[in-house]
């Protein structure tokens, strides 16, 4: 089975380990791993990942964050990927930073990345995977905070949010949305109090 596993950012050096891009890096680390270099091509570079008999479609999209529908939605025709099995990775300001959501469907949360997938694709009918980014920033200043560089006690718990993330996208593809919601909405242990 075929999925396209869409990480939403902005391109370009200055947004290069933002906050906002966390599904960009969750895309390059997964593609690291997997051994695997995206390549550019229309609204967006991919990479592909074989995980267990799928294939796993990896989607930058190369339009700005605001408008990742039209690269989505491009994919998707191309690929032949029912909205079932897209799932798009966000950060999430509603989050504790490093707590990873999944939902099988559901609303935008005010991510405006989401809100446009699903103007271009009709229904909200897909997958996502929120990272939290928290929002711990002075009112106001949400626009700096989420473009804004991760601070250094974050940036030392980075690798490890990004390994779950991953084991939540192998989830997804390997054992279905439900049960991998059931895995990802979990807290690790470490993160037990």
């Amino acid at each position: 089975m075929n999925f396209l596993i869409a990480g939403l950012g902005n391109i370009g050096a200055e947004y290069a380990n933002t906050r906002h891009n966390i599904g960009f890096m969750v895309l390059d680390a997964f593609a690291k791993e997997s051994g695997t270099t995206f390549i550019s091509g229309r609204y967006g570079s991919t990479a592909e990942v074989s995980y267990r008999g799928h294939k796993l479609i990896l989607l930058k999209p190369s339009t700005y964050m605001n408008l990742s529908g039209k690269a989505v939605n491009y994919w998707m025709q191309e690929l032949k990927i029912k909205p079932e099995n897209l799932l798009v990775i966000v950060d999430d300001l509603a989050l504790p930073f490093g707590t990873l959501r999944m939902r099988k469907q559901g609303s935008d949360g005010g991510h405006n990345g989401l809100k446009n997938i699903t103007a271009m694709l009709g229904n909200s009918n897909y997958a996502r995977l929120r990272v939290g980014i928290s929002d711990s920033f002075a009112k106001g200043h949400q626009v700096d905070y989420v473009l804004g560089k991760w601070k250094s006690e974050e940036e030392k718990e980075l690798p490890f949010i990004l390994d779950r993330a991953i084991d939540a996208v192998k989830a997804y593809a390997f054992m279905g949305p439900d049960r991998a919601m059931n895995v990802c909405n979990t807290k690790p242990k470490s993160e037990e109090k």
